[in-house]
């Protein structure tokens, strides 16, 4: 290539010296500076560090954005559950004009596609599908022994959480417990004195392949927890066994305040059990039973019955326990039967049945001989766990 000088017709000048470096000053990038550190001298790269501004800045607006939306679902969501009642959990307000006084009746909780679902509701006695009075207590199952009543309720928002309430004959929760899953089964004993409460620790159905329980004793006039069934002794054939699969479910009381029958399943065996409050104790007695209830006289234990499923879907025949021979009646029902079964009178039966189809959220409650003559009949229409005030 050409010198550009002698192209314009100038002799070449000397050639300029390198400026000079002061001492102890290497030239060059990255050299070192006077102190001798790598970078010393360097200038801030100040695109770099408006990089690193710019990253920061998107980050924090993400998480003010992230902190916003979920601010303003869990507004949705408490407003959305406080104005529909097939959703709300919390049984606060003032209870409906409906007390559990006067004439005997069938208290249970509501499932008609109205305003009414997911509400304790009732009935006559003698007259079960007249029409209903409606409160505002909210319940996922209800129970009721004397003046005393038990609801399992959820408090539905961004976290959902359990509790079982106590409540009085004007309706109005008494006192709480808090419980640690989704609401299962609840019983009072016949005097109102104790209460067991079954809840989903994990699944939420019984006939999933895997599904973990917790059933817990409270003492009802105290107002305190008497402790998880899992906490008990558990004797099989008279030997005492500590499975680590243990679960519990289903509880019933006899009369006498300590005596009570539980599902106990382990090693995908499920038993019968009788247990005592006092002696903190339980010893199986069969197989094959779940969701014991035990009759008024105390001589049966009703119960759903597991049925082989033949590779379809788990099935279950309600069936009656005589406790002295331990002979097994199946009832009239051939329908699968997932409830714990109530007692109307020592020769009547109660559960609840989901309709077919797109009306599956809609439950009834039927009723049929215990002795296993008859025929199934609907007690109550759009209603779901029953029980009797007398």
């Amino acid at each position: 290539m050409a010198d550009p000088a002698r192209a314009r017709g100038r002799p070449p000048g000397p050639p300029r010296p390198a400026a000079p470096t002061a001492p102890g000053k290497r030239g060059g990038r990255g050299g070192r500076g006077t102190s001798g550190r790598p970078g010393a001298g360097r200038k801030p790269d100040a695109t770099a560090s408006t990089g690193r501004r710019r990253r920061l800045f998107v980050f924090v607006a993400l998480l003010v954005v992230c902190v916003l939306l979920a601010g303003s679902y869990g507004l949705y969501v408490a407003h959305r559950d406080a104005t529909d009642p097939r959703r709300s959990g919390s049984p606060a307000g003032t209870a409906g004009t409906a007390p559990l006084t006067g004439e005997p009746k069938i208290v249970f909780r509501s499932t008609a596609r109205d305003s009414s679902y997911g509400r304790v509701a009732m009935v006559p006695l003698n007259s079960p599908a007249g029409p209903r009075e409606v409160t505002s207590l909210t319940c996922e199952r209800v129970d009721i022994a004397g003046d005393t009543g038990l609801c399992l309720g959820a408090e539905r928002g961004v976290v959902t959480t359990y509790k079982a309430y106590l409540f009085g004959p004007d309706l109005r929760p008494v006192h709480s417990f808090r419980v640690a899953g989704e609401p299962s089964r609840a019983r009072l004993s016949r005097d109102g004195h104790l209460a067991a409460v079954t809840v989903f620790v994990s699944g939420h159905a019984y006939a999933g392949p895997a599904f973990s329980t917790a059933t817990t004793l409270y003492d009802v006039r105290k107002q305190r927890e008497l402790g998880s069934l899992e906490q008990f002794a558990i004797f099989r054939d008279g030997q005492r066994i500590n499975p680590a699969d243990q679960n519990f479910w289903g509880v019933t009381f006899a009369s006498d305040d300590d005596t009570f029958y539980a599902t106990f399943a382990t090693g995908g065996t499920t038993y019968l059990v009788r247990g005592s409050v006092r002696a903190r104790q339980v010893h199986t007695l069969t197989t094959n039973v779940e969701c014991p209830s035990l009759s008024p006289d105390g001589t049966r234990i009703a119960f759903k019955q597991r049925v082989a499923a033949d590779g379809g879907p788990v099935r279950w025949r309600a069936t009656v326990l005589d406790l002295k021979t331990m002979r097994r009646t199946e009832l009239a029902d051939q329908r699968s039967v997932d409830d714990q079964i109530a007692w109307f009178d020592n020769d009547t039966v109660v559960y609840g049945l989901p309709r077919d189809g797109s009306a599956a959220s809609i439950t009834d409650t039927w009723a049929e001989p215990a002795d296993g003559s008859g025929a199934p009949r609907i007690l109550v229409p759009q209603a779901w766990s029953p029980a009797l005030f007398r």
